[in-house]
């Protein structure tokens, strides 16, 4: 069982309840040992990455010759990104019950992954997994946290040490602090356009610590295959195209957050679509579906990828990338939002963005309201999702609901910052997370009728709508948004002279 799940280790106090537990724990003077990472700083670690993609990577995907593509175009475009740390922030922090006696061990925790949780256990006490069983209470919201079980070791633990079932509770404090944090990504994209505003050349660099760093020692980056959460697999048709991952070492546990790797790369990747519909003067729905290109579907374990790819799980054949799936969930969008409808007067706007991942493709509009102190509101998003054969419609549109608010607080609040090896952040007066009143009043989510094999559902929605929301943003500002979280860059947008950012050549 690799190391990454298991606990970090520290000290605990026992105590009849859990007000008296934090009283206690309150009152002790700890001497750490911050440990190699104790200079760790996310402002010097931000242009780390960013330095990183300002050189050549190892290349993921290569199809056609960019760098001639690039040299030989009409013009060149390129724009950096940024996305911070991330905390998954569940509404409920970590929590285990454990009772542990006679060589045996029972528990009961909000757990993601309960056999990962029962061979962890039996590895961390040194039972056999025959003899621990685990009961799986309500989540209490995970998004990818609580498919470690460190914190149900932690109980099983205490619980055999003091002789008698014990209960962990970690504080929203203890989870901001000490969680398998979202990697943060540096994006640096270029492309070349002809006379016409058709691109014909593509790079990407992206640099970012990749989550294998949590269970395996000198990972000095993501691997290739991390690429396909839609950075390698874009569903565009252009014919020279390069994706590059640069190296990023780690200084915290990373970890499994809700869309993983294409958070990033769908922000990044939607923007810059929306970028260069500007740069070319085209309306950026009509360039979407112009970018995207004529049907075709392609097996990418044999067109360009350096290594092949998991795909998810799933083979090329019966899951490969298909073009046409996503011009029609573009195509819904475009006609279900009212995109070609009256333009909206200044400090309101549309943005649109399309992405493949899990197995799904997913096209967002969403309409902003950026108030003039730089509150963004978002009074109504459309989705449209083909995920193949969908078996509960009901649960499809509600995880495509949250996944538009989710969205919303990776792009306009959330980040997690470090300073001397530490967090700097400790709960929801700091650390950003959407509100129900600012929930968007309006999700339309339209779902493709279809018989393909099933795609993912949970986690598809939240990448375009980052990138959608970021160019809605700059549609109703003229700011574009190129770093996360947006609130800093928004503050008094209404007053300023110059209002408009045109990409880089």
């Amino acid at each position: 069982m690799p190391g990454g799940y298991l606990p970090l280790g520290g000290v605990a106090v026992i105590a009849a309840n859990t007000w008296a537990a934090m009283k206690g724990r309150d009152a002790l003077r700890i001497t750490w040992n911050d440990g190699p990472n104790a200079s760790y700083n996310s402002t010097a670690y931000k242009a780390t990455l960013q330095q990183a993609v300002r050189q050549p990577g190892a290349a993921g995907r290569t199809s056609g010759d960019v760098g001639r593509g690039l040299a030989s175009a009409a013009r060149r475009v390129s724009a950096e990104y940024y996305m911070p740390h991330l905390a998954h922030a569940q509404m409920e922090p970590l929590a285990a019950v454990a009772r542990v006696a006679n060589g045996k061990a029972e528990v009961w925790a909000p757990t993601q992954s309960p056999m990962d949780a029962r061979k962890t256990i039996a590895q961390y006490l040194q039972l056999d997994v025959a003899n621990v069983t685990v009961h799986v209470t309500l989540l209490g919201g995970g998004f990818g946290r609580k498919s470690k079980p460190d914190f149900v070791c932690e109980a099983a633990y205490l619980s055999r040490e003091v002789g008698a079932p014990v209960r962990v509770q970690w504080t929203r404090e203890d989870d901001l602090r000490h969680s398998y944090l979202h990697s943060p990504a540096a994006h640096r994209l270029e492309a070349g356009l002809d006379a016409n505003g058709t691109v014909v050349a593509w790079r990407h660099r992206s640099a970012y610590p990749a989550i294998g760093a949590t269970f395996a020692p000198n990972v000095a980056g993501a691997e290739p295959d991390e690429l396909t959460n839609g950075a390698s697999d874009l569903p565009f048709d252009v014919p020279n195209l390069q994706v590059e991952i640069c190296p990023a070492v780690a200084h915290t546990r990373i970890g499994w957050f809700r869309s993983v790797n294409a958070i990033h790369h769908g922000f990044a990747i939607g923007s810059f679509v929306d970028e260069l519909a500007r740069a070319a003067g085209k309306d950026p729905a009509q360039f979407l579906l112009s970018l995207i290109g004529p049907d075709r579907r392609v097996d990418l374990s044999a067109a360009g990828l350096v290594k092949p790819a998991s795909n998810y799980g799933a083979n090329w054949t019966d899951h490969p990338l298909d073009s046409a799936r996503a011009r029609r969930v573009v195509e819904l969008a475009i006609d279900k939002s009212g995109w070609r409808g009256p333009a909206l007067p200044r400090g309101k706007g549309r943005g649109i963005a399309v992405h493949r991942s899990f197995l799904s493709y997913v096209a967002v509009v969403v309409e902003v309201e950026v108030l003039p102190d730089g509150t963004v509101l978002v009074p109504r998003a459309t989705v449209a999702v083909d995920a193949g054969f969908v078996a509960n419609p009901d649960r499809a549109r509600a995880q495509m609901e949250g996944a538009v608010i989710m969205a919303m607080s990776n792009v306009l609040a959330s980040e997690v910052a470090f300073a001397n090896g530490r967090v700097v952040q400790s709960n929801f007066r700091d650390y950003g997370v959407a509100r129900m009143r600012a929930a968007p009043r309006m999700v339309d989510v339209h779902l493709v009728d279809s018989e393909a094999l099933p795609g993912g559902i949970g986690e598809p929605g939240v990448p375009p709508a980052c990138g959608a929301i970021a160019n809605a943003i700059f549609a109703a500002t003229g700011i574009r948004v190129r770093e996360l979280p947006v609130a800093r860059q928004l503050a008094g947008w209404s007053t300023r002279r110059e209002v408009g950012d045109a990409p880089g050549d």
